[in-house]
Order: structure tokens, then sequence, then C-alpha cells
């Protein structure tokens, strides 16, 4: 488990750095300023938790139950947050309408919230 957080965390930090890139290139000129920063929004995130998931496989031997279950929150989260926006706003920016997505990016949100929460249930855990 180990190995796969640290495996995923590079992942979701060189797309992050791609998808930046492109952001602030390639889709300067096809999307909006609204758009543009809600993309930024989903690269931020996804470069955040792509860190956490580097210390925690560093720091954690990720063996716990509640410990992979925080991984997998961690990574499905980024995944549907992060990734919806992306499709939303070049959606958008084509003119295609994809509302089915719009519900993926609060429900990737709460993974995201769910994995905070465990982590801080970890730490409390080894308080006890």
């Amino acid at each position: 488990m180990v190995l796969f957080a640290q495996v995923i965390g590079s992942l979701y930090g060189l797309l992050a750095v791609v998808f930046g890139a492109f952001g602030a290139h390639a889709l300067k000129k096809s999307f909006s300023q609204d758009q543009l920063q809600s993309f930024e929004t989903g690269v931020r995130y996804q470069m955040y938790h792509g860190m956490l998931l580097l210390v925690l496989g560093f720091n954690f031997n990720l063996e716990a139950p509640f410990e992979r279950l925080m991984i997998y929150s961690f990574i499905v989260g980024v995944f549907l947050f992060s990734f919806s926006i992306y499709i939303l706003n070049y959606g958008a920016s084509k003119g295609l309408k994809m509302k089915f997505l719009g519900p993926i990016t609060p429900l990737g949100g709460f993974f995201l919230v769910m994995g905070w929460c465990l982590l801080g249930y970890s730490f409390i855990r080894n308080l006890i």
C-alpha cells in the first residue's frame, strides 16, 4: 500500500504540473477567466493531495484498514474532484453541456474531506 500511495502521489504531481502548464499556456486562449480559475483550483488540489500521498507513503506503514481507506479516499477524491473540473471546463469551452458531471465534483470533495478526517483520526488514535 505504501508504494501504491507513492506511485499515485507522484503521478498526481506529474499530471498537476503538466495540466498547470497546459492551462497557463494552451487553454488561456479558449477558456474564460472563470474557467481558468476553476481549472487552476483543480490543479492546485491535485498537487496538494499528490504531495500528501507522498508524505503519507513515506511516514505511515498504511497497514491498518482505516489508513488504507484514508489513502483510497484521497486518491478517489482527487480523481473525482480535479478531473471532473478539468472535463467540465474543457467541455464548456467547446460549448458542450455535461450536467451529469456536476454532482461528481462535490462527491470528490466529500472523499477528500473523509481522507482528512481519517488522517486526523490517525493522529488522535496515536495520542490515546
